[in-house]
């Protein structure tokens, strides 16, 4: 069998990730592993048989540019509108940092662990492969590739089990942004009773609440932006259930009946963006009011359904809810395409230029104290990812990517990158495991990793007052993990966990490289 797996690197990959597969879906107590099974399974594998990791390195490279810069893709735009409010977290992060760095110094030389191999440590503990690199420069040794293989595991086991029992925990974090997972929108249709210009209505100019059906002596038609509502009046109201009240107390009472359901006359559909002249425009330069006579009421994205904005800039494959009279609805198909299979088409030019843009600023040297250091093929294509997130568009090229390709393309690559993580360090691991210093590796892997997800835990909770899902989001940022990303996502759908990721990624893996030099030299 090892005979004919070392004669097949394709089939040594998929068996790793097929029996990673099983083993992340068996349940530990409340915790799976999920994708980080890949890396179990490819440690066990190669430690038995050390000749199959090799050539895994690009493939694990590969992996993890594809995970970063999809995951930089889709968080970048909220992450640059909210950069101000995220320095307490980028604090958070750094003194967690620190604090992993004294614990690794002091407990280091009680254990009487040589300090090339206790660099290495904290380099796996925190899963920090560019502070890696930087360790390997400065200590001249091999003694730190060893300790990151040890730590490595046992940091992503630490941060996924933490996440695993904090992410649905119900915190209150009265200074973070209530979640849009999993909340549905209600559509109500109110009897005018106090008259009113539709500019008046404080839920409609905040953007809170949009309207869409207009019945007006006993005839139902699309509502015009900026119209006068008159007593006797019925108009259909959609927002989230709180603001739509707040406009029936504004207006007047609601209606026993819902005009939305008569469509004799105007139409309500749902229709995908699958025109890539639209992809990156906002609702408002769609300008369907003027062009159609419609109103967009709602945009489903994924799993997230949102009031449609004015603002709101729309992503390939994003659904809309459009309210049209039914004699134009053939012309609003036509202008937004409407075409599943066009809307989950994958774009390689935007995708393969944004990657070699990703993976060249990794392969440029940014000089520090004690040697320089660059981005690698992990924060070098994050950092791309979030900017072109946030640009959007470029002339015709829409660096989007639509949801349903961002996901796949995300889950392959995590896939790919622990596999081949685990075919590569597999001999390594049990070169230490085989060592009399195991156990006190082991124990200070475990005390660094611990002391430093804790007190970023703790800073997120008690602190910043955030979210247990930002909070778990944070973690693994402060990480990098993309184990440990997977886990809390998969215990719960909530956008703030990635934006948490996405925030904390690059920035604590250049306050781990700064901390290398420091601790070597102390």
């Amino acid at each position: 069998m090892i005979d004919l797996l070392e004669g097949s690197p394709l089939l040594t990959l998929f068996l790793v990730v097929a029996t990673g597969a099983v083993l992340g879906a068996i349940p530990f107590g409340r915790v799976r592993f999920g994708a980080a099974g890949a890396l179990f399974t490819g440690l066990a594998l190669s430690a038995a048989a050390p000749h199959l990791g090799a050539g895994m390195d690009i493939v694990q490279s590969l992996g993890l540019a594809l995970f970063v810069y999809t995951v930089g893709i889709s968080a970048g735009a909220a992450f640059f509108s909210s950069l101000n409010r995220q320095l307490p977290l980028l604090a958070a992060s750094a003194v967690s940092a620190l604090l992993g760095a004294l614990a690794t110094l002091v407990l280091g030389q009680a254990l009487g662990l040589a300090k090339d191999l206790s660099l290495g440590l904290f380099t796996g503990a925190l899963t920090a492969a560019p502070a890696l690199d930087a360790a390997n420069r400065i200590t001249g040794s091999s003694a730190p590739s060893v300790g990151y293989a040890f730590g490595y595991p046992i940091g992503v086991i630490v941060g996924i089990v933490l996440v695993s029992t904090v992410v649905n925990r119900a915190w209150p974090g009265r200074r973070d942004t209530p979640a849009m997972a999993g909340t549905s929108l209600a559509a109500t249709t109110v009897q005018v009773q106090h008259p009113a210009n539709l500019r008046d209505v404080p839920q409609w100019s905040r953007q809170q609440v949009r309207f869409s059906y207009l019945r007006r002596d006993g005839r139902v038609r699309v509502i015009v932006p900026g119209e006068d509502l008159l007593a006797g009046d019925e108009v259909v109201a959609v927002g989230m259930p709180d603001a739509v009240d707040a406009v029936v107390e504004e207006l007047g009472t609601r209606s026993d009946r819902h005009i939305a359901h008569d469509r004799s006359l105007v139409e309500f559909t749902r229709l995908t963006v699958s025109n890539p002249d639209l992809a990156s425009r906002s609702i408002a330069e769609l300008n369907l009011s003027v062009r159609f006579g419609a109103v967009v009421t709602r945009v489903r994205r994924g799993d997230l359904e949102m009031v449609a904005r004015d603002d709101l800039v729309l992503e390939p494959g994003d659904r809309i809810a459009v309210v049209v009279e039914r004699s134009r609805l053939d012309a609003v198909h036509t202008f937004l395409g409407d075409s599943d299979r066009k809307a989950g088409e994958l774009d390689a030019l935007s995708l393969g230029l944004g990657l070699v843009l990703g993976v060249a600023l990794g392969l440029v040297t940014i000089p520090l104290p004690g040697g320089g250091f660059s981005l690698g093929p992990a924060a070098g294509p994050l950092l791309v990812g979030m900017m072109l997130g946030a640009l959007r568009r470029t002339g015709p090229v829409v660096w989007a990517l639509p949801g349903s390709a961002n996901l796949t393309l995300r889950q392959l690559g995590l896939l790919l990158f622990l596999a081949g993580l685990g075919l590569t360090a597999g001999p390594q691991v049990a070169t230490v495991l085989g060592s009399p210093t195991a156990w006190r590796a082991a124990l200070l892997t475990v005390v660094v990793a611990a002391l430093s997800c804790v007190a970023m835990l703790l800073a997120a909770r008690w602190v910043l007052d955030l979210s247990a899902a930002r909070a778990a989001g944070a973690v693994a940022g402060f990480l990098g993990q993309p184990a440990v990303l997977e886990a809390a996502n998969a215990k719960r759908a909530d956008e703030r966990i990635e934006a948490a990721y996405a925030t904390l990624f690059a920035f604590s893996i250049v306050v781990k490289i700064v901390l290398v030099p420091v601790l070597w030299h102390l």
